[in-house]
């Protein structure tokens, strides 16, 4: 027989652990949509159990492979979508809009911090505190709502280490993110 690709293999994996009673279902991670497609397909061929989410990453700062790829995929294919990193590793949140304070996630990592941590997105920070001012909200609870409204967003995994963070950010649930106010966001900040 012809030997199984990694996606086949992974889904044989995962069904096994379904059988065996160690999972009630199982998901995929930062998979293209060419992957989940794959994964579908083999589990239809060998009569297998569907991967039934796929966990992405979502922020204004990282979204056009999500809307482009992963979101249309998943949601082909009856796929729950349960995002992270909604702050871009906190720079969203204004944190890090006048330097790196020590003991923040940026502080201790270069590669986060090289990443995120651009001009480009300190200026994309402060113009959305322009925007989540006129809201009375936080910067924080205005991305976090832009995550939940986009298709197929059944989650936001929010990543707070803190418990005024989270109870900041639980504020995302009353921001009322209407059409106009998503288009005005993603206007003011360019994926990048």
């Amino acid at each position: 027989p012809d030997p199984e690709t990694p996606v086949e293999e992974t889904c044989r994996a995962m069904d096994d652990l379904i059988h065996r009673g160690k999972a009630l279902y199982w998901g995929t991670s930062e998979w293209s949509g060419n992957e989940l497609r794959d994964a579908h397909a083999a589990c239809d061929k060998f009569g297998l159990y569907h991967p039934a989410v796929e966990q992405p990453q979502l922020s204004l700062l990282k979204r056009q492979r999500f809307l482009d790829d992963v979101s249309p995929a998943a949601r082909s294919l009856g796929m729950g979508l349960v995002t992270w990193s909604p702050l871009s590793s906190g720079v969203l949140s204004g944190k890090y809009d006048e330097g790196l304070p020590q003991g923040t996630r940026l502080a201790r990592s270069e590669n986060l911090r090289t990443s995120y941590l651009t001009e480009t997105n300190r200026t994309a920070a402060r113009k959305m505190k322009i925007i989540a001012d006129e809201m009375g909200c936080t910067r924080a609870q205005l991305a976090i709502a832009w995550a939940m409204t986009q298709p197929g967003v059944t989650c936001v995994i929010t990543g707070a280490t803190k418990l005024d963070q989270l109870r900041e950010n639980l504020g995302a649930l009353k921001v009322n993110m209407a059409e106009g106010l998503k288009r005005r966001l993603e206007a003011n900040i360019p994926p990048g």
